[in-house]
């Protein structure tokens, strides 16, 4: 008999027993696990003690149902096994839970809250310290006092927050009160913790590649809701994303992005039944702040949806405010221009997937024919509208088909009032239609309205404010302009288009050492990135070190920038030759496509006139490089030219 033995009989072995939940190709751990509890006194209940013909169900849930302590065995294959899963959660629930690991394998998500115990390599043998963690770790269970460090739904005086009200964002006084009697900490204000977070990409464990639309659909739409959230910063997605392509640690991540909790998940679907689980996990100390998960069809995917942004939003606002404001907080970040038809969902996020793919004409066409197929299910889906009216934006902007250009541009702005009309605060739906009327037609006065109600209407967004902040370049509000993309650095620090922005809007308010420095960050994060070493060529060009300059213009993977910055700098260095040959290949590869490019070379060469003419022929098809024209550096030899003013007067401010 054992030390072990010897004190549980000396004190009156612990009444009720330990639940065993493991794989069956486990069956020897779980023998070795059987024979140290056994040995300590206590009593196992395992599926081995099933007599022959005992129905297995009912028989197992009670001994589930009544057990003092549910002890699971997590291994590469039993993190995948759904009775492991749901036996697991039981105990979870009625916090009794032990885990262990028996070959290192980490708990699936919803059970990483506890400490889970390391008996890799474990030799069965009583007396190692695996052993007596194990045995400390179950004995607890049956004494008076246990941590459980899952945030609770209900508070201890049994006023429970039901899921319709976190699903509607409807918390009443009374539930708030609830959450403060548990220690949510509703202070009206009080200094609490961080109200930062990253929406990691929810994990797709289907199987199937193909259904990363869900998974990626998911938790866009989650961190979008929780944007909407004043009272929250949310880590924009495509430094969310950055895990996924460094490969880094979503701590080490949570930290680059200056965040101090994180919301990351995984989803699965198999015959129409969608599970989805969630956890919100605290970075500093990596406790589990709340965790979920849920099995359902998937028609209720969007009702799941948004009771986890609405439990999110509660467990991290209702630290820093009081009652009223914790409602409209939630009230704020309810979905705006969405769907409620399963099938306009489904073909909007396989839409979005093609779109994040942006592979070039292919791509664009084949997500419009997902966002007309959403429109079809469901014609009051403002969103998908907005979308659409994007589509043909991205479709008009890279056709090479002329006499469509104008069809597709009318297509855009029709679609995007659709949207602002079924739903006048969908911050997109403005966009889309300012992007148009500015990129499109040249109209800036009345794109102006719809990119500042953008502005307003999404002041978390970072794709958003950088949109806006591009378009305030382009005037005189370069001030605002640096501002606001400051704003977008600050969401979205992994996103090399972020910094590309940045360094344009520094090119165009004649910050040339700034452009530089934007821009190397850019290269840093994707040196494949396209205009990026065109808007460095220019500052390097701007600030006199023009044969760096033709180097990072060579450098330039667009041909349009690249040989309309090589014939500048060629020129400029006195290499006539070659400043001819870049000027004469630029004309005959993009003709009136490039137009614009054009008049920006005569000017450095300092041919005024000819520039004038060939910015005059610009006008005439509405070419959209025009929008640079009024900050331009490349065409400060024009400025002073008669007629310029004129030109400039034709873009509407």
């Amino acid at each position: 008999m054992d030390d072990h033995s010897i004190d549980a009989e000396s004190q009156g072995a612990p009444s009720g027993h330990i639940f065993l939940s493991y794989s069956r190709e486990d069956q020897a751990h779980a023998l070795k696990t059987i024979a140290l509890l056994e040995g300590a006194g206590l009593k196992v209940w395992w599926d081995g003690l099933l007599e022959g013909g005992e129905n297995y169900l009912p028989t197992t849930e009670t001994a589930l149902e009544n057990a003092t302590c549910v002890l699971v065995l997590w291994s590469k294959i039993s993190v995948d096994s759904h009775w492991v899963r749901d036996e697991a959660q039981s105990g979870r629930e009625r916090r009794c839970l032990v885990p262990v690991s028996i070959d290192g394998s980490q708990p699936p998500l919803g059970f990483r809250q506890f400490q889970t115990i390391n008996a890799d390599n474990w030799s069965g043998k009583p007396n190692t310290s695996q052993s007596d963690q194990i045995l400390a770790a179950v004995l607890a269970q049956f004494g008076s006092t246990h941590e459980r460090r899952i945030l609770p739904s209900e508070s201890a005086a049994g006023f429970p927050l039901s899921r319709r009200q976190l699903a509607t964002g409807a918390v009443a006084v009374t539930g708030v009160a609830a959450l403060a009697a548990i220690g949510l900490g509703i202070t009206g204000g009080a200094e609490t913790s961080s109200t930062s977070l990253a929406v990691i990409p929810f994990e797709n464990l289907s199987g199937d590649p193909e259904q990363v639309w869900i998974s990626g659909g998911l938790s866009n739409d989650l961190r979008a809701a929780l944007a909407r959230n004043p009272f929250l910063r949310v880590s924009a997605p495509t430094s969310s994303g950055a895990g996924e392509v460094d490969g880094n640690d979503e701590f080490a991540l949570a930290r680059q992005l200056g965040v101090e909790n994180l919301l990351r998940g995984s989803v699965q679907m198999a015959g129409g039944v969608v599970r989805i689980s969630a956890e919100l996990v605290q970075v500093t100390d990596g406790l589990i702040r709340w965790a979920d998960s849920f099995d359902r069809q998937f028609e209720d995917v969007l009702a799941i949806q948004s009771e986890i942004a609405s439990t999110v939003a509660v467990s991290l606002v209702a630290e820093i405010v009081g009652a009223a404001e914790l409602e409209k907080s939630l009230a704020d970040q309810a979905e705006i221009g969405g769907t409620k038809n399963v099938a306009a969902y489904e073909a909007f996020l396989r839409g979005k997937a093609f779109v994040d793919i942006s592979s070039g004409l292919e791509s664009d066409r084949a997500a419009l024919a997902q966002f007309e197929a959403a429109i079809a299910a469901d014609p009051d889906f403002a969103h998908a509208h907005a979308m659409r009216a994007n589509q043909f934006s991205a479709i008009a902007n890279a056709t090479s088909e002329a006499g469509e250009i104008g069809r597709l541009y009318d297509n855009a702005i029709a679609s995007a009032q659709t949207a602002i009309d079924l739903a006048p605060d969908l911050a997109i739906a403005h966009l889309a239609k300012g992007f148009v009327l500015n990129n499109g037609r040249l109209d800036r006065s009345a794109a102006r309205p719809h990119y500042e109600r953008a502005r307003v209407l999404a002041p978390g967004d970072a794709d958003v404010q950088r949109s806006v902040a591009t378009f305030l370049a382009y005037g005189d509000q370069k001030r605002e302009a640096l501002e606001t993309v400051a704003n977008v650095l600050g969401l979205d620090p992994l996103n090399a288009r972020a910094f590309r922005t940045a360094g344009f809007i520094a090119l165009l308010a004649r910050d040339y050492p700034g452009t530089v420095s934007y821009i190397d960050r850019a290269l840093d994060l994707n040196p494949s990135l396209a205009s990026a070493p065109y808007a460095k060529a220019s500052a390097q060009f701007l600030l006199g070190s023009t044969a760096d300059a033709l180097e990072s213009f060579r450098y330039e993977p667009v041909a349009l920038f690249a040989l309309t910055g090589q014939a500048i700098a060629h020129h400029k260095l006195g290499d006539e030759a070659a400043a001819q040959a870049s000027y004469q290949e630029l004309v005959a590869t993009y003709g009136d496509a490039g137009l614009y490019q054009q008049a920006q070379v005569k000017a450095q060469w300092g041919d005024v006139d000819e520039a004038i003419e060939v910015l005059k022929s610009a006008f005439a098809i509405k070419d959209p490089g025009l929008l640079f024209l009024p900050n331009d550096p490349m065409l400060d030899p024009l400025r002073s030219a008669p007629g310029f003013s004129r030109l400039q007067m034709q873009l509407t401010a």
